[in-house]
């Protein structure tokens, strides 16, 4: 069971593990023109924003789900979701 003053250091280290996996697609993106950057996790749910030639792709989505979802929940595999934010929606 949590305790309260344990979960930011746990949010902390789940945020750690977040960036070593987006750190793990970049190269993919980047070869594209695009990268990704991490705007928030919670317990659950890490949100991030597609950058460069990421926005607007026609398959981003896929890129989200298949490539960085993926990649994410192999490295913190209680994050249930991954979602991106668009700056129209921030």
């Amino acid at each position: 069971m949590q305790f309260l003053n344990n979960n930011s250091m746990e949010l902390q280290e789940i945020k750690t593990k977040v960036e070593k996996a987006l750190d793990e697609v970049r190269p993919f993106l980047k070869s594209d023109g695009g990268d990704v950057t991490l705007l928030d996790v919670t317990e659950d749910t890490v949100k991030v924003k597609f950058e460069g030639n990421c926005v607007g792709c026609s398959i981003s989505s896929m890129t989200l789900k298949s490539g960085i979802e993926a990649t994410v929940k192999k490295y913190v595999p209680q994050i249930e979701n991954v979602i991106e934010v668009s700056d129209t929606l921030e």
